[in-house]
């Protein structure tokens, strides 16, 4: 007879994870890959002005839940990807891009477009998580290292980086220093 380990199951109190803080963004990780091996979870502050520019994933799927303020979002394939403003784009069947306030769910499957921003003076809160783990984890540790560097926006690294984690960037991620 062969016992198997029993994995003790996780909880996280609120206020509780590793975050990473930068004058552009804030996320918090709740669950990572080494609790979970379907997603990674986290808690994105989202400032005033920040734009994490429409792109694409062609592995990964996530899941956005507005807890707090109001973000621009879209997720759907555009009837023309023009300009590096997704805020005017417009799908196939007539969708536009929506203020999603608290409690509104995205859900974006792998390959379609999907961008948030906050154009508001006051910050969003949202609850973030990607599948599969724990590829946005790395991601995220590398780009807050990137925006809190305290130089200008590189945005050949930001490419790089994106590429290497299944990003395909459609328009430009752009943040606004207070």
């Amino acid at each position: 007879m062969t016992a198997h380990a029993a994995r003790d199951g996780l909880l996280v109190p609120p206020g509780h994870g590793r975050t990473l803080h930068t004058p552009a963004q804030q996320v918090t990780f709740k669950v990572t890959g080494e609790h979970s091996t379907v997603a990674s979870s986290f808690e994105v502050v989202v400032p005033p002005g920040f734009d994490v520019g429409a792109h694409r994933h062609i592995r990964s799927e996530e899941l956005f839940y507005v807890l707090e303020g109001e973000l621009d979002v879209m997720a759907f394939e555009p009837r023309v990807r023009s300009g590096d403003d997704w805020r005017h784009w417009e799908s196939l069947d007539g969708r536009q891009v929506v203020r999603a306030t608290p409690g509104t769910v995205i859900v974006v499957p792998p390959g379609c477009p999907h961008a948030f921003a906050n154009p508001t003076g006051e910050p969003a809160r949202m609850f973030f998580q990607a599948s599969p783990p724990p590829d946005h984890e790395r991601y995220f540790e590398e780009l807050i290292a990137l925006l809190d560097s305290g130089a200008a926006t590189d945005a050949a690294a930001i490419a790089d980086l994106r590429n290497r984690y299944d990003i395909e960037q459609l328009t430009p991620l752009r943040h606004e220093l207070s």
